[in-house]
């Protein structure tokens, strides 16, 4: 299987500007500049994208992880916190922050370890070269 995207980029880095599309169309020309990228601006940036492709591989997996353990997921949802070092232009880590509803015969205790494995097995996860933090309510 093969995802695929596409960026395209015209000018300098502060003055110029791009579209960004995907494989699906969900984005479609896209915009995205240093303003979305470094300030304020309206459209996206490729950081809010890994967080957002985070968030939801992550989540698919606390479900899938559920399932395989003989659980029936409710709903779950996750935030994704990327951190970006703007002296080093480095990401230093991403913060994932998982809210679920409770399930019968779940404990909170365990609900954490299968949202730990899952944050280990992820295919985001294993694909990122950062730290990876967890927080959960339950």
């Amino acid at each position: 299987m093969k995802r695929t995207a596409k960026a395209h980029w015209n000018g300098t880095l502060k003055e110029g500007k791009g579209e960004i599309s995907t494989q699906s169309t969900t984005l479609n020309n896209t915009q995205y500049s240093f303003k979305t990228r470094f300030e304020d601006g309206i459209g996206t940036n490729p950081e809010e994208l890994i967080a957002a492709a985070h968030a939801g591989c992550f989540t698919m997996a606390v479900g899938a992880a559920l399932s395989r353990a003989g659980f029936t997921p409710g709903d779950l949802s996750t935030e994704a916190v990327l951190e970006l070092d703007m002296a080093t232009l480095t990401i230093t880590g991403i913060h994932l922050e998982l809210t679920g509803s409770p399930i019968e015969g779940v404990p909170a205790d365990k609900f954490k370890e299968i949202a730990e494995g899952a944050k280990a097995n992820c295919i985001i996860s294993k694909a990122l070269n950062v730290p990876i933090t967890l927080g959960v309510s339950y």
